[in-house]
């Protein structure tokens, strides 16, 4: 498959019967969300979520890294990667987890 022309026509791939899989894969491999646990809590994966997004590109669709979060999770990170592309997240140490934040290229 190759890049879709439509922008949205790439939403029909979470319906393929090979994302069905790679979901069940991931949640069983990694049944808690990830960034939770980088806090410090526990909670249940429901998403399994590309960490470098894909933007329609079929190859990085099926071959990109993948994490399992939670919903708010998700939905955090997704509001971070449409703002700026990068995640917003600190760590332990309060610098930024994501290697694509501003701070690690001045």
């Amino acid at each position: 498959m190759s890049k879709p022309r439509n922008s949205k026509n790439w939403r029909r791939w979470y319906d393929l019967a090979c994302w069905a899989k790679l979901r069940a894969h991931q949640l069983r491999v990694q049944p808690l969300c990830r960034m939770c646990l980088a806090k410090g809590s526990v909670s249940a994966a429901t998403i399994v979520d590309h960490i470098e997004p894909h933007r329609g590109d079929w190859n990085k669709f099926r071959l990109g890294k993948l994490q399992s979060l939670c919903e708010p999770c998700h939905r955090e990170k997704s509001g971070n990667d449409a703002r700026g592309g990068y995640s917003i997240e600190v760590g332990s140490d309060g610098l930024p987890v994501d290697p694509r934040h501003p701070i690690y290229h001045t």
